[in-house]
């Protein structure tokens, strides 16, 4: 069927989002409804909710192409044109190509009335009949010509968007119009009701004609994951659930406040918590405070207080503390609320309390108000509040800060640090600190107070750089006592470890703290307790032995929560260096019943450090038990420090257990939650870049493995930095680049050996093994097997101990021994799945099969059936290149896996294979790389490479790259 012309004139979308998000089901409705004749379909909904958005696709949907559209927009005038967006609509008829229904001998004669308003049409309309002379009959004459017209052109499709702002004459015309549609007409209004004189769009009310499909859509604001999607599709990358909720909360869900905030930040540096600073302290987009703006000048001068009220009280409230506020009385405060409600200014968030609809609108709203205007509010607002009962502290603390009353300030706020601390809220309580400690003139004594503070509430949280910056800033300050300094050093050094670049500072930090601390051994002891931890940089362990035989001696003198906080530091140092009586001491640990809040913390800490510790030596059923508890105890201890890491071993711990079903998903949103705590985020990337290498996506395993601290390993997590080796050695082999792969095995070793805890090598060692055997290096790796034999005889390694049987049957295979390396392998097999491992063991099953393979007879068909179903396993993983392997090695047996399945017919759809090949093609690969990636032969990609194309639509791989 031919399209017709339209003539509608949508200029550049506001929005840069590709795609419409969470108006599916709008969009399929109104389709629906406007494909039949006559209809009428009514959308409204608040300011920038996407009315215009979702109306752009509507008209782009093949049901509707056939209509002649004609649009219409009302504008915001203080005097509306009469009939103006009507005539508007009705004035692009002109536009070429004219519809050929349009000529005087076949309309109306009463459509000629309509010459003197559609000058641009008065060539093809009738002469003007002669006037009545009587008003009314004049306007029902011209409603009847426009219905007329409408009829003679159809089938059309008459849009009206911004009824809001049309004059009564055309509310009143579009009644008429709606109220007896012509057959060949659909209609479309769009507005928002809050801004409707009376609330009542048509002017009166409104019940569509019998015969006629009829549809009204309330469109609302999206929801989080909604926000999330918007957000991705307009700034081309995935982002975090937490960021999609700070972005929420601030925009209350409404798309085109989305938008223009992401605007404001699409340009910014860095991520994490940059960018959600940057979130928080967002300008109000320009269209935003214009349109604030022009609400406010619209309403009465009472109706302004209130609404200058509302922006400094922040948080929605009742009438009563607006009156209060506002300086109304009574009387004039009702009526000023009913105006700003009825002008979309306020809204009644929760019953009987009023407030914004986001906070981008109160902080339009706010910014209008001059300095000395916003000091008198906030002044009125905090002798308001301390009447109430209980005192809301925390509101208190801001409005005597913003009413510049440093006294009550400095009472408030830290009274507010104290409550945020209790409940949990560190950031809070760090924020407040910090602004507190920034006031000029505070005594000694205050300084010493809220420093201590501040460290103590800092390393408990996660925000680490501006704490850092404040306490370094401290430090030089002659106000802070000497007495304090050494308390506030200690801190700076604890935060300092956590930071990209800061670890080896760190600890430097805290020896030099000890010296300060002599006379203060609890805070000595928490200090030791750090410096006892074998997996910060390059310490070797023979060093970290000497603070760990101290920290023995701290921890009989101690009880409640320091023993508890310092056994959570030794116990885990313990289990990672491998120490037999780890676990056992664990098991004899006693806490104190019932426990207080800091001790419950302590005791999180004891079992998400030994999880940690477990998780990376190889015993994963306990270190799931210990992370189920920990993790518990830390939330409902309010310890989010604590949490962060947990959750970096909980996700690393996934990767061995090999439940990778949405793994990349959950450790990407969690990067970008804790990027800046170094030792979570390199752990996350870690597993990340692990991910990536099974899925044979190179760049990004590269990039995420050169997060874990490879680069730097005096400034980052010991065992991280090994598993980051060892991910980079598989990458290279898997990109047949062994030289490569042997300067990243040499790296890693002597990181190792510099360290001197083998305990953490069970992934390093077995491809370190191969490595070496690859590039001719059989002695070397033989003198690695002994060196790792040597150092975890009578420690507690699992994964260490199973990496040995791996290095010794390779070794094995290289001597030309397949009988003593399938032996080693299978023992190999065992020990991996004790863990348990299952992705380690199907590698080390793997070999097995090829040992079989090579002896041939029975031993070959067997190895057969393990590679096959080994192929299934790989997949059913999540590891589709290790898959790909198996059959690529059955292939070169002689052996082709049989489906389970007949082949499928994928017709015009992408196959899973052909999705691999589409993937590996935008990102540049040539053939012989996606041959090496699949494990498949140059001409079967070659022939994948071209069907792949031919669906898509492509003539060739740069258009690919181009799209």
């Amino acid at each position: 069927m031919a399209t017709a012309p339209r003539h509608e004139a949508y200029g550049p979308a506001r929005t840069a989002s590709p795609v419409l998000v969470g108006r599916e089901s709008e969009l399929e409705s109104l389709t629906a409804t406007l494909s039949e004749q006559p209809a009428v379909a009514m959308v409204e909904g608040e300011a920038g909710v996407g009315k215009s958005r979702l109306l752009r696709e509507l008209l782009n949907r093949p049901p509707l192409r056939t209509l002649r559209i004609m649009l219409g927009r009302c504008q915001s005038l203080r005097e509306p044109f009469l009939y103006g967006a009507v005539i508007e609509a009705l004035g692009g008829l002109a536009h070429p190509p004219v519809p050929p229904s349009l000529a005087r001998n076949r309309l109306n004669p009463v459509t000629g009335v309509l010459r003197a308003l559609l000058p641009e049409l008065s060539a093809y309309l009738p002469e003007a009949p002669e006037p009545t002379g009587d008003p009314r009959s004049e306007r029902h004459r011209l409603f009847r010509a426009v219905r007329e017209l409408l009829s003679g052109i159809g089938p059309a499709l008459l849009v009206i968007e911004d009824l809001h702002w049309a004059d009564d004459g055309s509310r009143h015309l579009l009644r008429f119009l709606m109220t007896d549609l012509p057959r060949n007409l659909s209609i479309v209004v769009t507005y928002r009701r809050e801004d409707v004189p009376g609330g009542v769009p048509l002017g009166s009310a409104y019940r569509p004609p019998p015969g006629a499909a009829s549809i009204l859509v309330n469109l609302r604001p999206l929801d989080r994951s909604q926000v999330r999607v918007l957000a991705a599709a307009l700034l081309g990358r995935s982002i975090s659930t937490r960021f999609a909720g700070k972005l929420y909360e601030r925009t209350a869900g409404i798309p085109f406040v989305v938008e223009e905030t992401l605007l404001a930040l699409r340009d910014s540096a860095g991520g994490g918590r940059a960018t959600r600073q940057l979130l928080e302290n967002v300008e109000v987009p320009v269209l935003l405070r214009e349109a604030m703006a022009e609400r406010l000048t619209g309403m009465p001068l009472p109706a302004v207080r209130l609404a200058q009220a509302a922006a400094v009280l922040e948080t929605p409230v009742d009438a009563g503390l607006l009156s209060e506020v506002a300086g109304l009385t009574e009387r004039r405060c009702h009526e000023a609320l009913a105006s700003a409600l009825g002008n979309g200014v306020l809204y009644e968030i929760d019953e009987c309390s009023y407030g914004y609809r986001h906070s981008l609108a109160r902080q339009a709203v706010y910014d209008t108000l001059p300095g000395y205007d916003r000091q008198r509010l906030h002044a009125r607002a905090l002798r308001a509040l301390e009447h109430r009962v209980p005192k809301p502290v925390v509101r208190m603390a801001e409005h005597s800060h913003h009413a510049g009353d440093s006294a009550l300030a400095l009472r408030y706020g830290e009274r507010a640090a104290d409550l945020a601390a209790q409940v949990g809220d560190v950031s809070a309580a760090t924020g407040l600190l910090q602004r507190l400690l920034g006031y000029p003139g505070l005594s000694p004594r205050d300084i010493d107070r809220l420093a201590v503070k501040l460290g103590q509430v800092a390393h408990a949280g996660l925000d680490q750089y501006d704490p850092v910056a404040t306490l370094e800033r401290l430090l030089s300050d002659p106000r802070l006592s000497t007495a304090a300094r050494g308390e506030v050093r200690l801190f700076l050094g604890m935060l300092l470890v956590r930071q990209i670049g800061g670890l080896e500072a760190g600890r430097a930090v805290i020896e030099t703290a000890l010296d300060e601390l002599g006379e203060r051994p609890h805070l000595l002891a928490r200090g030791v307790s750090v410096l006892a931890q074998p997996f910060y940089g390059m310490a070797p362990l023979s060093q970290v032995l000497r603070w760990r035989e101290r920290l023995r001696g701290l921890i009989k003198a101690s009880k409640g929560e320091l023993r508890l906080s310092l056994l959570a530091n030794h116990l885990s140092s313990l289990m990672q260096t491998g120490d037999p009586d780890a676990l056992r001491e664990l098991a004899s640990l006693s806490p104190p019943d019932p426990l207080s809040t800091g001790e419950q913390r302590q005791l999180a800490r004891v079992h998400c450090n030994m999880a940690d510790a477990c998780t990376c030596v190889g015993h994963h059923e306990q270190a799931r038990s210990l992370l189920e508890t920990g993790l518990r105890l830390a939330i409902d201890s309010g310890a989010p420090f604590v949490v962060s890491t947990a959750r970096a071993t909980q996700t690393r711990l996934t990767w061995f257990l090999g439940d990778w079903n949405g793994l990349a998903e959950r450790a990407t949103d969690l990067l970008d939650e804790y990027h800046d705590l170094f030792p979570v985020a390199s752990e996350l990337s870690l597993v990340l870049g692990s991910l990536a290498i099974v899925r044979g996506d190179w760049e990004e395993a590269e990039e995420r493995l050169s997060a874990t601290g490879v680069g730097s390993p005096h400034d980052a997590i010991t065992p991280v930095v090994l598993g980051g080796f060892a991910g980079l050695a598989r990458l290279r082999l898997a990109q047949g680049e062994n030289t490569l792969a042997l300067a990243e095995i040499d790296r890693g070793l002597t990181v190792a050996r510099s360290k001197g805890v083998w305990s953490w090598t069970g992934e390093l060692v077995p491809v370190a093994v191969a490595v070496l055997v690859e590039n001719g290096r059989t002695d070397d790796a033989r003198e690695l097997t002994r060196e790792l034999e040597r150092n975890i005889e009578g420690r507690d390694t699992p994964m260490a101990t199973a990496g040995l049987e791996m290095a010794r049957a390779c070794l094995a295979m290289a001597s030309g021994d397949p009988a003593t390396a399938l032996a080693g392998y299978e023992r190999a097999v065992e020990r991996y799945r004790a863990l348990p491992a299952p992705y380690y063991a199907a590698l080390a099953a793997e070999q097995a099969a090829l040992c079989r393979m090579d002896r041939g007879g029975a031993e070959a068909a067997r190895a057969t059936e393990e590679l096959s179903a080994l192929a299934d396993e790989f997949a059913a993983m999540g590891a589709p290149r290790d898959a790909d392997r198996c059959r690529y090695r059955l292939r070169s047996h002689g052996t082709v896996k049989p489906s389970r399945r007949g082949r499928r017919g994928y017709g015009d759809v992408l196959s899973p294979r052909e999705q691999d090949v589409a993937r590996l093609l935008a990102k540049g690969r040539t053939n012989r790389e996606i041959a090496q990636a699949l494990f498949l032969s140059p001409r079967t990609v070659e022939q994948h490479v071209a069907r792949t194309l031919k669906k898509l639509g492509k003539q060739s791989r740069t258009d690919l790259l181009d799209d």
